[in-house]
C-alpha cells in the first residue's frame, strides 16, 4: 500500500477570513447561515445552531446594555419557540413558546434604551403578530396582533429600527409595518410604481439606515424609506448583481458592497448606507467566465496605513467557487465546488506520440537551456519569488507523474467529477491539480424560481487510440427542474479539452439512466433513459445505434426500486412506443413484481454489480481440492429491508421491534434467490455486491455494536464439472449458456461478525483481470478509509480450522473484524464530510487507485496483494547493476582461473 499522492484539503485557511470549512458545510445547510461578521467566536456558534436546532428560522446576537457583563446572548427562533444561548459556554439562558397558533418568527429586534426584545412574526399569512419580550427572563411583557389586507409571502425584512418591509403573496405590493407606542400601523405600496418592467421574481435585503434592496434575476434596485410614507428609488443596476449585508464602520454608518457582471469582468462597489449615491470604491477585476454569475458577496475591511478604510470582498460564485477580490485583483480563488461532487467518471490520457518535430525539438531546447539557468540562479540564490515560483513550477511539470500523456501502468488519468452547481471539473490524478473546468450552461441554477439539477456523469465515446484520433467524450444527464417529470438535459463535452461538443433538452423527464455494455460503429456507448410514463428512449439516436440494440434487445432487462411505493419491478423491452415518429422509443413491459408489506418491511437499500466488473476466474477450489462454482449472474440485485420502526435513527425502535430482511434477487425472473431475517437489526444500511458475494453493515440493537454479514452464493448446477473424465470427454457443461430462467440449483454460506466502526461509504477494489485479491474500502464514521480484506470476511471461517484450510489461507473465526492501524488507506489524513469511494483499476493487475471525496479529496494508490508485477520505487536499481557487474566480473576471473588450470595440467 503506497502513501497518498494528493490531497485536497478544502479547510486550509486564509488569514484574513475565518475557516472556509464551516463555510461550506453551513452553505449547504442554510443561506443565512454564513456570519456577518468572521470572528470565530460567533461562527462557531451560528454553526453548532444549524446541527442542535430544528427547523431555526432566524438568529441574533443580544447586545447588553450593561457594560459590566461580557456575556452577550444569541437569540434563535425555530416557529414558536425563542431560545436564548449563551456566547461563552452554549447554554440555553432561557426560552419561550409564544402563545399565537401557526406563528413563523421573522424578525428578533433589541430595543436601545431597554432590557426590551421585540419579536415579529407572521400566523395564517395574514396575521402580524408582535411580541414584547424580557432580554434578561424571556417573560411576554406585551403582545399585539394585527390583521393585514391579503396575505403575506413570508419575506420580512428590517427597513429601520421601528418599520418592518414585507412583500405580499402576489408579490406585487410591500407593506411598511410600523410598530411604536406599542401600536401597529402599515401602508401599501405597489411594486410597480417602484420599478417599471419588473419581471421575474423578486427578494427583499435589508441594508441598515433604511436601505432597501430589491433584487431581481436580471437587476438590483436600491430603495429609500422615506419615513412611513412609502419608498423611493436610489439606484438601479441593470446587471445580475449580488449585494453584501452593511457592515458597521463607525457608530452611525454602515457600508455594504455591490458586485455585477460589466461583460467579461465583474464590477466591485462599495456604499455607504447613509449617502447610497455616492461610492467609496468602484474597481474591475478580471475572472474566468467559467464561473457564472455571482451569488453572495461578504464584505470585510481593514485599515490602511494612512488610517483610512479599505475594503475586500469575498465573492461566492454560481459554481460556488470562492474568489477574494482586493484593490482590484483576484488575491485567490478557490473551487469550493470540489466539496460537493455528485459524480465521479475516468478518461485516459492521450498517448505520447512517437514522432517529434523540429519546432518542438527548438522549442524543448530553449526550455532546457531557460530551465537550467533559473535553477542555477537558485543554487546560487539569486532567484527573486518569481524565478523561484518558475523553478517550482518545472520541477512540476518535468515530473514523471505528472505529464499529459499515459502511462504503460495506468496510474495517470483524468478524474472528471461532476459538483452540485452544474459543473465539470478534471483532475490529474499525479498532483490534483485542475486541468480544464466548464459550468455547463444547461444546468446553470436560476437565482430564484426552478434550479435545475445534475444527475450523473459516464463516458460517452472512448476511441481506440490505434484505429481513432477523436478525443475520447463524456456524457452528462440532468433535469431542468425538482419535479420527477421535468424535462431531461443532456451535454457531451470532450475529455481532454472540456469544451461542450453537443447540448440537447429533451423532451421527456428522466427517472431511470441505464448505460449499456453495447457500442455503435463509432464507439460510442449506447444508454437508455427511462421517463416517467416508463417509456425507454435509446442514445445515441443514429442507426448504427438502432441496429445494434435493436439485435440485443431480446436479451435486455432492467428492474427499478420504488422506495415510497415499498416495491420492485421488473422490465423487458418492446418495439412499439406510444410516441408516433419516434423510432428511438420503447415501451416496457412490467414481468413481475415484489411489493414489500408496508406493515413490516420498508426498502432500506439495493446494490447490484458494478457493469466493468471484471471477474478472473468462475470456480473457487477449497482446502480438499474440491472445486465451488461462483454464482456470477450479472442479473444478481442485493436488496434490504427494515421494519418501519427501525427505519429511523440508532434507538429509535427496541430490539424486539426492529429487523433486518436481507434479500438476493434474480433482475430477471424475480426469482428469491435467498432471504435472511437479521432480528434486533437496523440501519443505516451500507451494501456492496461483488462477484458472488455481498458485504453489508448495519447496527444490532441486542448487542448495542455494529455487525457486518457477508452472503456468498455458489452455482450447484455445475458440480458435476468436478469429473474429470467428462471434462476430458467434453461432457461438461462449463460453455453452456446460462439463463435465469432454468431455476440455478445455489448454495449460500453466510456469517457475520461485530465491527467496532459506524460507517459512511463501502467500495471493492477493481484490477484490470480481476486476479488480485479483493479488499473492501470503508469509509468510517471519522472520514477515513480502511482497506479490510476480504479473507476476514470469508463465511468458512472457523473457530478450529482445520490444517487443509490452514494451507487454503482461511483465518481462524473471531467475534469482530480486526482493526489493523497499517491498513488504514487514508493514514493520518481525514476527508471531511466523506461520502464516496471510487475504485479505478489501473493497467498493472496488482494497482488500484481510489478516489475519495467529502469536503475534502483524497486520492492513492493501493496494491491490495502488494506489488507482485512490478518493482517497488525503494527498489534499489544500482544495487542490482553492481551485482550483474561483480557477477560477470566473476564469470571473466574463474574462465581465466579455468584456462591457467587447465594449462598447467596439460604440461604436467
Amino acid at each position: 500500500m503506497e502513501s497518498s499522492r494528493w490531497t485536497d484539503d478544502l479547510g486550509d485557511k486564509p488569514s484574513n477570513f475565518y475557516s472556509i470549512k464551516p463555510t461550506a458545510a453551513c452553505y449547504g445547510l442554510c443561506g443565512q447561515c454564513i456570519c456577518h461578521h468572521l470572528g470565530n467566536q460567533k461562527l462557531i456558534i451560528q454553526y453548532i445552531f444549524l446541527l442542535h436546532f430544528s427547523r431555526v428560522t432566524y438568529l441574533y446576537s443580544l447586545q447588553p446594555n450593561s457594560k459590566v457583563t461580557k456575556d452577550n446572548l444569541v437569540l434563535v427562533s425555530a416557529g414558536r419557540w425563542i431560545y436564548a444561548v449563551s456566547s461563552i459556554d452554549g447554554s440555553i439562558s432561557w426560552e419561550k413558546e409564544l402563545s399565537l397558533d401557526g406563528l413563523e418568527t421573522k424578525q428578533i429586534l433589541q430595543s436601545p434604551e431597554n432590557d426590551i426584545v421585540y419579536a415579529v412574526g407572521i400566523a395564517r399569512s395574514s396575521k402580524l403578530a408582535l411580541y414584547h419580550l424580557s432580554a434578561k427572563t424571556g417573560e411576554v411583557l406585551k403582545d399585539i396582533q394585527e390583521s393585514l389586507p391579503g396575505e403575506l409571502s413570508g419575506e420580512i425584512v428590517l427597513g429601520s429600527d421601528d418599520v418592518l418591509v414585507a412583500l405580499n403573496k402576489a408579490r406585487s405590493s410591500l407593506f411598511l409595518i410600523k410598530f411604536n407606542s406599542g401600536r401597529i400601523s402599515y401602508n401599501k405600496v405597489h411594486v410597480s410604481d417602484l420599478v417599471q418592467d419588473l419581471s421575474g421574481t423578486f427578494k427583499l435585503q435589508s441594508l441598515s439606515n433604511g436601505v432597501i434592496a430589491l433584487q431581481t434575476p436580471s437587476t438590483v434596485s436600491l430603495l429609500k424609506l422615506k419615513d412611513t410614507d412609502g419608498l423611493e428609488v436610489v439606484q438601479r443596476f441593470d446587471q445580475p448583481a449580488a449585494l453584501s449585508d452593511a457592515l458597521t464602520i463607525a457608530e452611525k454608518d454602515q457600508a455594504f458592497a455591490v458586485v455585477r457582471h460589466v461583460g467579461s469582468q465583474i464590477e466591485f462597489i462599495v456604499k455607504f448606507t447613509s449617502d447610497v449615491s455616492s461610492e467609496i470604491i468602484r474597481e474591475k477585476v478580471n475572472i474566468d467566465q467559467h464561473r457564472g454569475n455571482v451569488e453572495k458577496v461578504f464584505l470585510n475591511s481593514y485599515i490602511r496605513t494612512d488610517k483610512s478604510h479599505g475594503f475586500r470582498a469575498l465573492v461566492v460564485m454560481e459554481d460556488h467557487s470562492l474568489l477574494l477580490i482586493q484593490q482590484g485583483k483576484v488575491v485567490w480563488s478557490r473551487e469550493d465546488g470540489l466539496a460537493s461532487i455528485v459524480d465521479v467518471t475516468t478518461s485516459e490520457l492521450p498517448v505520447e506520440k512517437d514522432g517529434v518535430s523540429v519546432a518542438d525539438v527548438e522549442h524543448n531546447l530553449f526550455e532546457w537551456l531557460k530551465g537550467h539557468m533559473l535553477k542555477l540562479k537558485g543554487t546560487l540564490m539569486l532567484a527573486n519569488a518569481d524565478e523561484v515560483a518558475a523553478i517550482q513550477a518545472l520541477r512540476l511539470k518535468s515530473s514523471e507523474k505528472n505529464k499529459m500523456t499515459r502511462d504503460h501502468n495506468g496510474f495517470r488519468k483524468l478524474l472528471i467529477v461532476l459538483t452540485k452547481a452544474g459543473k465539470v471539473i478534471a483532475l490529474h490524478t499525479g498532483d490534483g491539480r485542475i486541468i480544464w473546468s466548464n459550468l455547463l450552461p444547461s444546468l446553470r441554477a436560476s437565482r430564484f424560481g426552478v434550479m435545475p439539477s445534475a444527475l450523473r456523469i459516464y463516458q460517452w465515446q472512448v476511441p481506440h487510440h490505434s484505429v481513432m484520433r477523436e478525443n475520447p467524450s463524456v456524457l452528462v444527464v440532468g433535469k431542468s427542474g425538482a419535479e420527477s417529470s421535468a424535462p431531461g438535459v443532456f451535454s457531451i463535452l470532450d475529455s481532454y479539452s472540456g469544451e461542450e461538443l453537443n447540448a440537447m433538452k429533451l423532451d421527456h423527464s428522466v427517472v431511470q439512466i441505464i448505460p449499456l455494455t453495447l457500442k455503435d460503429l463509432s464507439e460510442q456507448r449506447l444508454h437508455l433513459i427511462v421517463d416517467s410514463n416508463s417509456n425507454a428512449h435509446l442514445y445515441p439516436k443514429s442507426p448504427d445505434a438502432l441496429d445494434v440494440f435493436l439485435h440485443e434487445m431480446p436479451n435486455l432487462y432492467f428492474y427499478s426500486v420504488d422506495i415510497l411505493a415499498n416495491v420492485i419491478r421488473g422490465y423487458s423491452l418492446q418495439k412499439s412506443c406510444d410516441i408516433e415518429g419516434d423510432e428511438y422509443c420503447f415501451s416496457t413491459k412490467e414481468l413481475w413484481s415484489i411489493i414489500f408489506p408496508s406493515d413490516s418491511e420498508r426498502i432500506a437499500i439495493s446494490e447490484t454489480r458494478k457493469m466493468n466488473e471484471v471477474v478472473h476466474t468462475q470456480a473457487k477450489t477449497i482446502g480438499d481440492h474440491d472445486v465451488m462454482y461462483k454464482y456470477l449472474s450479472k442479473n444478481l440485485v442485493f436488496v434490504a429491508t427494515v421494519s418501519p420502526k427501525a427505519a429511523g435513527d440508532i434507538g429509535s425502535a427496541l430490539p424486539e421491534e426492529a429487523s433486518l430482511v436481507a434479500y438476493l434477487i434474480d433482475a430477471v425472473t424475480g426469482r428469491i434467490l435467498h432471504r435472511v431475517t437479521h432480528h434486533g437489526a437496523q440501519g443505516p444500511i451500507h451494501a456492496v455486491l461483488s462477484e458472488n458475494w455481498v458485504v453489508y453493515h448495519y447496527f444490532n440493537l441486542r448487542a448495542h455494536r455494529f455487525e457486518m454479514a457477508v452472503i456468498e452464493i455458489y452455482d450447484q448446477s455445475r458440480a458435476d464439472n468436478k469429473d474429470v473424465m467428462k471434462l476430458i470427454l467434453g461432457k461438461h457443461n462449463l460453455s453452456a449458456p446460462i439463463t435465469s430462467y432454468a431455476g440455478p440449483e445455489v448454495v449460500v454460506k453466510s456469517q457475520s461478525y461485530f465491527f467496532t466502526h459506524s460507517v459512511k461509504a463501502m467500495a471493492v477494489t477493481q484490477t484490470a483481470k480481476g486476479i488480485t485479491s479483493k479488499q473492501l474500502l470503508i469509509g468510517t464514521i471519522s472520514d477515513q478509509v480502511l482497506a479490510l480484506d476480504k479473507r476476514y470476511l470469508d463465511p468458512r471461517r472457523s473457530a478450529n480450522p482445520t490444517q487443509q484450510e490452514k494451507e487454503e489461507g482461511i483465518i481462524p473465526l473471531t467475534d469482530s473484524l480486526p482493526i489493523i492501524p497499517q491498513s488504514f488507506v487514508t493514514h493520518s489524513h481525514q476527508v471531511e464530510a466523506l461520502r464516496g469511494i471510487v475504485s479505478i483499476p489501473a493497467k498493472l493487475e496488482s494497482t488500484t487507485l481510489v478516489f475519495t471525496y467529502g469536503v475534502d479529496l483524497f486520492y492513492t494508490q493501493l496494491a491490495p496483494s502488494r506489488t507482485y508485477d512490478s518493482l517497488t520505487d525503494e527498489f534499489s536499481y544500482a544495487l542490482l547493476l553492481i551485482t550483474i557487474a561483480v557477477l560477470v566480473a566473476a564469470i571473466i576471473v574463474t574462465w581465466i582461473w579455468s584456462k591457467k588450470k587447465e594449462l598447467r595440467d596439460k604440461w604436467r
